[in-house]
């Protein structure tokens, strides 16, 4: 288990590294993501599709605020644009993420965890348990990105990280994309009941499988 949480560990540092230096330099700060997509929607739709989906894979290298983007992409493109556009986005960082990981991870990997044995009960624990981190991902930022990259560091199959990537996407691109299309600057309370909402039962889930992990531990 430890050295998994410490792969795990690190990757969540670097992510994080990110979104506090964009947050001090003030780069990409929800402001400024509204007032490009506000210019952009100026011009054509399909710049802030592009600019939507360019942000999210962006996602992947620099943490930035998923679920707002995603609302912003409803209220600027309608729930079906905004939501495709979004689930675009996410299905790139998220392939990509597997794709870097699975071809130089192994490296990482070694470095981090030199004992052969505890690199195979690593990566079998990640087997087990990495579907319902991917499936309960979108629970905090970041979490999403350090699955991907679990999953390709860990050889988990494309067809398998790609099933639970999106049952996990899908929906919440869409709900998070609605909201946004029946917000408006005046009633802006659809937009925050779903982001607390989908927030909750992400973490609802969590609370429900950590009780069952900790049940299924053998005393």
């Amino acid at each position: 288990m430890k050295p998994l949480l410490k792969i795990m560990l690190i990757l969540f540092c670097f992510f994080a590294s990110t979104f506090f230096a964009l947050k001090v330099s003030g780069l990409l700060s929800i402001d400024e993501i509204k007032a490009w997509l506000n210019a952009a929607s100026q011009l054509n739709a399909y710049l802030v599709a592009f600019t939507v989906i360019g942000l999210l894979f962006l996602d992947l290298f620099i943490a930035v605020p998923t679920l707002t983007l995603i609302l912003l992409a409803g209220y600027f493109l309608g729930a079906f644009v905004g939501g495709i556009s979004a689930i675009i986005g996410m299905l790139l960082a998220g392939t990509a993420g597997y794709a870097i990981s699975y071809k130089y991870g192994n490296k990482l990997f070694d470095k981090l965890v030199t004992n052969p044995a505890e690199r195979a009960d690593a990566i079998a624990l990640f087997q087990k348990r990495g579907p319902v981190v991917i499936l309960l991902s979108r629970a905090t930022p970041i979490l999403p990105e350090i699955s991907a990259c679990m999953a390709g560091m860990t050889k988990m199959s494309f067809k398998h990280f790609i099933s639970y990537w999106l049952i996990s996407t899908l929906p919440y691109a869409l709900i998070a994309a609605y909201a946004g299309s029946i917000s408006t600057v005046e009633n802006p309370k659809p937009a925050i009941y779903t982001a607390l909402g989908l927030t909750g039962f992400f973490w609802s889930c969590w609370w429900v499988f950590n009780k069952r992990a900790v049940k299924a531990k053998p005393v």
